[in-house]
């Protein structure tokens, strides 16, 4: 089970990768479907016709997406009736496996900091690199654990 989440994980992180920079990719303030329909010279009845839809509804559409509320079963229509490809994606903000490392070592710290104030406390300090070396293997037992992204 491990192995096969480990390879998706990877396998993942290597298709976001070749993705291009988000930044890159921000929507036009109007957004999409307007940018590239006035970029093609394409008037919003044009669209409309294409679309077989009334013009009203495409102004309603291009509205949608600028306040974010369009779905993408429209937007996929608007696309094809542009002659472009929908494409979507979530892209992290670092590697997944950067998130789940990230996410298992603040897990490891918060268990591992009430075992060492407990021992602490019983005057049974824990060496830094004691803890260090705690720390790495719960972070490497913890990599397996469904719970990782559970709060408590």
């Amino acid at each position: 089970m491990k192995l096969s989440l480990n390879r998706a994980r990877s396998a993942l992180d290597q298709r976001l990768s070749k993705l291009p920079s988000p930044d890159s990719l921000a929507v036009p303030p109007k957004g999409w479907v307007r940018a590239i329909r006035d970029a093609l010279g394409m008037t919003g009845a044009q669209l409309a016709s294409r679309m077989d839809v009334t013009p009203q509804a495409v102004v309603s559409l291009e509205q949608s997406e600028a306040a974010e509320t369009i779905q993408l079963q429209t937007l996929r229509r608007a696309a094809s009736a542009l002659q472009c490809r929908l494409v979507y994606a979530l892209v992290p903000e670092t590697s997944l496996e950067d998130m789940v490392r990230t996410r298992a070592r603040h897990k490891a710290l918060r268990a591992l900091s009430r075992v060492s104030h407990t021992m602490a406390i019983e005057d049974q300090a824990v060496l830094n690199d004691d803890l260090e070396a705690r720390i790495d293997r719960f972070v490497s037992e913890t990599l397996r654990d469904r719970d990782l992204w559970e709060e408590a």
